[in-house]
């Protein structure tokens, strides 16, 4: 099993908390392999960059592997973009592209609190 943190999941964890966080949500981090997107990768680094996070997106990336096992997902940029070409109900690209990168891998659970994602993905758990 498969499952993807967007990238508040991949903050929250980071810093150790899991508030709100369902019991659903809990047994995926516990028992999935745990995954996120390039695009998380990416965002996390601007987020550090305009000071909205205090580590880069490197040392977040190192903790969350230590810590639960986190890796990078490895599928090809293209087939990422071709399922993201489907998810026409949001204009963010980190957004569209996260959601898109579970898609692609098979339909994968998501880790989020985001409604909108929720309310469009229906895998979506916090």
């Amino acid at each position: 099993m498969i499952a993807y943190l967007d990238t508040n999941a991949a903050i929250r964890l980071s810093q150790g908390s899991v508030r709100k966080v369902s019991r659903e949500a809990i047994r995926l981090i516990d028992r999935a392999e745990l995954l996120i997107s390039p695009m998380v990768a990416f965002e996390l680094e601007l987020l550090y960059e305009i000071g909205r996070v205090k580590h880069s997106s490197r040392d977040l990336q190192s903790k969350l592997a230590h810590e639960l096992g986190v890796r990078v997902c490895s599928l090809p940029f293209a087939e990422i973009v071709s399922a993201a070409l489907d998810e026409g109900w949001t204009r963010d690209p980190f957004d569209r592209m996260i959601v898109a990168n579970a898609k692609a891998n098979g339909f994968a659970w998501l880790l989020s609190a985001d409604e909108a994602i929720a309310s469009h993905y229906p895998r979506t758990v916090w």
